[in-house]
């Protein structure tokens, strides 16, 4: 990897702006809309590492949603990803053309739901971000699986995928196949 090529994203209150601040990358916020052409040349991803929150296709939203955003807090328990609007970065295909599926390497930050909760919990008593206001364990769950099925989604594409359980632990690293996937899952 190299300095400026690391993404760093997760759900609300996962410990992303901690880790940048441990690593020294860019400290504000950055958003990716993957179903927009050529996101990854935007320019917000000339700063990084960086905490990069993905606005993510569902399944009869015409627009791409955060996990954090009303409509999909209104209608979480029946939205699911529409795979097929997520734009992926093209493959190589000549020598001196940019690998962009290799450029960047998305480390997803996916702490046991039970510690994000309590993590949100403590920051609504300070109130410092609104998106914690009623937060619950299923949400908590959603919003993680979410992020989960997007971590795969990429690893399948080519797509450098790392997942960290927090931002005290090492990252993981998805080898090979599904099955290696799926084990990680389980951890």
């Amino acid at each position: 990897m190299k300095f400026r090529q690391l993404l760093v994203t997760g759900p609300p209150g996962c410990g992303k702006t901690r880790l940048i601040n441990q690593i020294g990358g860019w400290p504000e916020e950055g958003y990716i809309d993957l179903t927009l052409p050529n996101w990854w040349r935007a320019q917000s991803l000339s700063y990084r590492p960086r905490e990069v929150h993905l606005g993510i296709p569902f399944r009869g939203e015409s627009e791409a949603l955060t996990v954090f955003d009303d409509a999909w807090l209104a209608g979480r328990k029946n939205l699911e990803i529409d795979f097929s609007r997520i734009l992926l970065p093209p493959p190589k295909t000549y020598i001196l053309g940019t690998n962009w599926r290799k450029r960047f390497m998305f480390e997803f930050l996916l702490p046991p739901a039970e510690r994000v909760l309590e993590w949100r919990r403590e920051r609504t008593k300070r109130s410092v971000h609104i998106v914690d206001v009623n937060i619950d364990l299923e949400q908590v769950q959603e919003q993680r699986g979410v992020y989960w099925k997007l971590a795969k989604h990429f690893h399948k594409a080519g797509i450098l995928i790392y997942i960290r359980e927090g931002v005290d632990k090492l990252p993981h690293y998805f080898v090979g196949n599904e099955q290696n996937a799926e084990a990680l899952e389980k951890v």
